[in-house]
């Protein structure tokens, strides 16, 4: 974890307003996190810490690629991602419920980690049904796969209609 090290920003030396941190986030950030969905990236993040006396507000924006495989032919291909998020992190001596989405900082800290926020706004932004785009017409498609399973799945429609138990449900139709 010390090569997360940089993705840490030291708010207690910084004037009240709005700062700049920009990070370069690739797939040494990604082998940092066990069982991460995202292995190969290129992606830049620019974060704006508005910092104010009783709180920070962090500014996201994520953009770049990621190397997904695709759920259909299984083929890696970039998946072009644009994320914009904000987070609030508010100086407090009690702990702020969970459920706020509001990170809760002691007078004694002296840094915010952007890291985790960093993984977790990339891993949600990540489609839950990776698809290389239309099927066969892309530069990154496995035709030779997608051919392969159109072809399994014509088999198997042919044995569903030689079925004869489904020749009797379709009889069950005509005699309404």
């Amino acid at each position: 974890m010390k090569s997360l090290r940089p993705y840490s920003i030291p708010f207690t030396g910084l004037k009240l307003g709005k700062h700049q941190f920009e990070y370069v986030v690739d797939s040494a950030f990604f082998s940092e996190f066990d069982y991460s969905l995202v292995k190969k990236a290129n992606l830049q993040c620019q974060v704006e810490l508005d910092k104010q006396e009783t709180m920070l507000i962090l500014n996201f924006h994520i953009s770049g690629t990621v190397d997904l495989t695709c759920d259909r032919c299984v083929a890696e291909y970039p998946q072009q991602l644009d994320i914009h998020e904000q987070q609030i992190a508010k100086f407090s001596e009690e702990e702020v419920d969970e459920d706020a989405e509001i990170i809760t900082l002691n007078k004694n800290d002296n840094e915010i980690s952007v890291a985790g926020l960093i993984y977790e706004f990339v891993t949600v932004a990540v489609p839950f049904i990776a698809n290389c785009g239309n099927e066969g017409n892309t530069p990154y498609c496995d035709k030779d796969m997608l051919d392969r399973l159109n072809k399994l799945s014509g088999s198997d429609e042919q044995e569903k209609s030689a079925d004869p138990r489904w020749d009797a449900l379709k009889n069950l139709n005509d005699l309404k």
